[in-house]
């Protein structure tokens, strides 16, 4: 996973460091990793939620808090489409050893059928 400098994010978003620190002080879900010598290294994810950040106070001219409140949102629904998505897989990953059993024992016919 790549992974960016301040510099780097300043770059791509026209947002400068001394503005990013400080976003990472009032929103909870913006917290870049830091390396060995204690420099911000920024994930993909952390450059949408600028991106993200960026578009509401500057263009939709949201508070700093209104940001906050709508990232925050935005995460939950997130974070709960991402669980579903785990359940359905892990469903479908438990039918599909059913069926394998089923089939290495004879019950299920090719197309399926009993």
């Amino acid at each position: 996973m790549a992974q960016y400098t301040i510099g780097e994010v300043e770059q791509l978003t026209g947002i400068k460091p001394y503005i990013l620190r400080y976003w990472e002080e009032v929103i909870p879900s913006f917290t870049p990793q830091k390396d060995v010598n204690g420099r911000r290294l920024y994930s993909q994810r952390n450059i949408d939620i600028i991106r993200r950040l960026k578009y509401l106070i500057y263009t939709e001219r949201y508070t700093i808090d209104g940001a906050r409140s709508q990232i925050i949102k935005e995460t939950q629904a997130s974070d709960a489409a991402a669980t579903a998505l785990a359940a359905i897989r892990q469903i479908r990953a438990e039918l599909n050893d059913v069926y394998l059993e089923l089939n290495s024992k004879g019950k299920v016919t090719q197309t399926g059928e009993n």
